[in-house]
């Protein structure tokens, strides 16, 4: 109960204060990515298995079919999105699905249906959490793009690899899940901060 008081509040207020910036990127993605939306919408699995829809800010070109793994200098990501990806900017709008409870402030980060399903027995008690903007994985990995592009089958690398481990830790974090450790969590995200707590590498 404390921490979805402690999403919505500081969720709507967040979206308050930021509304320059929204107002800002907005405008920089109608002028330099012309003929689409501002907004990007997908499908993600949420608590209970769940299906949502994610908003985020725009960054690729349009129909660029591409996979849903995303690496760092693909072609179908635009310089301006570039740049907002870099600095998690484009993930600001999610704060709407925190206000609305599809998500939390940290959780583990949603995934497409797809992945979701390969979550077996004990990995899929994960979805009894809210998805989160941040969270214990995502700071681990917050480079993911660059990791990705390293490496000569990134979609393999990460269904055999990073995918895994993120589950992994967001086992970890379920077990010692507590309001403090969120405001740790959150606290590390705008500070650019590793997360060093024991139980990841457990």
């Amino acid at each position: 109960m404390i921490k979805r008081i402690f999403d919505a509040t500081a969720s709507g207020l967040g979206m308050v204060l930021l509304f320059p910036l929204y107002l800002v990127i907005s405008l920089l993605i109608l002028m330099r990515m012309p003929g689409g939306p501002v907004l990007f919408k997908q499908e993600r699995v949420g608590r209970r298995g769940k299906s949502f829809t994610i908003i985020k800010f725009r960054t690729m070109v349009l129909d660029h079919h591409g996979g849903s793994v995303t690496v760092c200098g693909e072609r179908r990501i635009t310089p301006l999105g570039s740049f907002l990806r870099k600095y998690k900017l484009d993930e600001l709008p999610e704060l709407y699905n925190v206000l609305k409870g599809d998500m939390s402030l940290v959780g583990p980060r949603p995934d497409v249906p797809g992945y979701a399903d390969k979550l077996q027995s004990k990995e899929r008690q994960v979805l009894s959490l809210r998805p989160g903007i941040t969270g214990p994985a995502t700071l681990k990995y917050v480079d993911e793009e660059i990791l990705l592009s390293q490496h000569p089958d990134p979609v393999k690398y990460n269904d055999e690899v990073l995918f895994p481990d993120k589950v992994r830790i967001n086992l970890k974090y379920l077990e010692h899940q507590s309001f403090l450790l969120d405001l740790k969590i959150i606290f590390c995200t705008l500070l650019g901060k590793q997360l060093n707590e024991p139980w990841m590498n457990e």
